[in-house]
């Protein structure tokens, strides 16, 4: 889990920068049609998230405890459920909020497994 904690962290942090350019054209693009929507608020706060999901999983794949795995779980869901609820026209909202979820399910399997002792 450790090269693959470093791997998605990095991922995660490339993917955050894109998400909150895509987050400033769907605010931007809500505020010039009027429409009432949050959807590039609800994007940026997603795309914070994700950036701080990605930093605690680097932070902490290298420590023996579980907190890491539940604060990176916490951070994802509360990202996830912020897209979903508020995606609105922003559709691909949708898509990094899924990713949240897929992240947070995975950071949740060393919590549940049982290290071997040798």
């Amino acid at each position: 889990m450790k090269t693959f904690k470093l791997v998605a962290g990095i991922l995660c942090i490339v993917l955050s920068a894109f998400v909150i350019f895509q987050s400033c054209a769907a605010g931007l693009f809500n505020t010039l049609s009027e429409s009432g929507e949050v959807s590039g608020t609800a994007g940026t706060i997603a795309a914070i998230m994700l950036l701080t999901g990605g930093i605690i999983m680097i932070a902490t794949r290298n420590k023996e405890g579980k907190g890491g795995s539940i604060a990176a779980v916490v951070v994802f869901l509360i990202g996830a459920l912020v897209g979903f609820s508020m995606a609105g026209s922003y559709s691909d909202l949708k898509i990094w909020s899924g990713l949240m979820v897929i992240l947070a399910v995975i950071n949740l399997i060393p919590l549940f497994t049982k290290k071997q002792e040798v």
